[in-house]
């Protein structure tokens, strides 16, 4: 079974899903080790404005080591001619081979601003956008990915979807949410099966609650989508792209895996190793390699007082002798494959004043909106 994303096949149909701080290139790296390369891998959210100011940072965020094929980039952008001269400037520059646009970050200070999920509800400013993005892509594909929609009484993926494929973008993603659950709640996969229906010309791709392999087998076969994009399933568990591997090419045969605490201990040192690499400083590899502990030790039998120590380590020794103090022979835990990450329940959506009183006016989004977050 094989995802076509332009001229890229995808086999299996996986994707990795952007999320801030989280899918740099150290992270990409082990979950494209687990998978044997196998899968698509998308760098962390970039907004357009900072790329195309060449703000340091960004700069930094774009990277690519020789082993990613395709190179994929997710940008952000609230202005159609910002995010036109951003992907002008991939092309131009050749910093990547495949351009995924963000609509579905749902945090008050992007949506409040009338960014991320908030942006989809005026139609003809996401269809100028996506109008700047495609234009300007040359052979490069351009794919979107979203949410359901702003809340319950204001749901925007299937006119989303057609704007797209009228637009020449080449594949959708959809988060079975809305920007009011957040992250709360339960998936609805029945709206990825609906969007599939409504845009039968271009890919459709599946988000939201896959915390295993079987799930994403399950959620292909319930809504007939074409690939699924996996987020906070895979904290503290890049060997999910493995087990995905294994799903989708063994099927019934397939084993997955379920490493013992010393084998997870290895993967938690060679995260921070990348890091440090990669950050071009040891101590700085291990201090952003902190918010990475709860997700790995999740389930483990690890004290309270080792947690907190772990997660203040400022050295790749200091990190590995407390990790050696550990009973590293407990097995995988039991419900250890469960949801993690962020759970946050409905919310009201804070919007710009009278954003909802026309969804087909012209709309111009501040570019305080371009704010580093989530993908959403």
């Amino acid at each position: 079974m094989t995802l076509q994303i332009g001229p890229h096949p995808v086999q299996p149909p996986v994707v990795l899903a952007p999320m801030a701080g989280i899918t740099n290139a150290p992270f990409r790296t082990l979950c494209r080790e687990f998978s044997g390369g196998k899968g698509l891998f998308v760098s962390e959210m970039i907004t357009t404005r900072a790329l195309v100011e060449r703000d340091a940072k960004t700069m930094r965020l774009i990277h690519f080591d020789g082993t990613e094929k395709p190179r994929s980039i997710q940008l952000y952008g609230v202005d159609p001619v910002t995010v036109g001269k951003a992907v002008r400037m991939i092309v131009d520059e050749d910093l990547a081979d495949h351009i995924d646009l963000n609509f579905g970050c749902p945090v008050p200070k992007v949506t409040r601003k009338g960014g991320g999920s908030a942006l989809p509800y005026k139609r003809n400013l996401l269809r100028s956008i996506l109008r700047e993005a495609v234009g300007n892509a040359g052979s490069l594909p351009v794919t979107m990915k979203m949410r359901k929609g702003i809340d319950d009484e204001h749901i925007t993926f299937l006119d989303a979807g057609r704007i797209a494929v009228q637009e020449g973008v080449t594949a959708i993603a959809l988060h079975g949410r809305t920007a009011a659950q957040h992250y709360g709640g339960t998936a609805d996969w029945e709206a990825i099966a609906r969007l599939k229906e409504a845009v039968p010309e271009i890919p459709v791709l599946g988000n939201g609650d896959i915390w295993s392999a079987d799930d994403a087998v399950r959620m292909m076969r319930e809504t007939g989508c074409d690939g699924v994009v996996v987020g906070r399933g895979c904290l503290g568990r890049p060997w999910l792209f493995g087990d995905l591997v294994a799903a989708f090419e063994d099927g019934d045969d397939a084993t997955y895996a379920q490493p013992s605490l010393r084998e997870v201990a290895r993967v938690m040192l060679r995260h921070a190793e990348l890091l440090g690499e990669w950050l071009e400083n040891e101590e700085r590899g291990v201090i952003d390699f902190r918010k990475h502990v709860a997700w790995y030790t999740k389930g483990f039998s690890v004290g309270s007082e080792a947690r907190k120590n772990l997660a203040i380590a400022s050295s790749l020794d200091e990190l590995g002798a407390l990790l050696s103090d550990l009973d590293l022979d407990q097995p995988w835990p039991a419900g250890a494959d469960g949801p993690r990450g962020r759970t946050s329940g409905r919310n009201k959506v804070v919007l710009p004043d009278g954003w909802l009183d026309d969804p087909y006016d012209c709309a111009v989004v501040g570019a305080d909106a371009e704010l580093d977050t989530s993908g959403g």
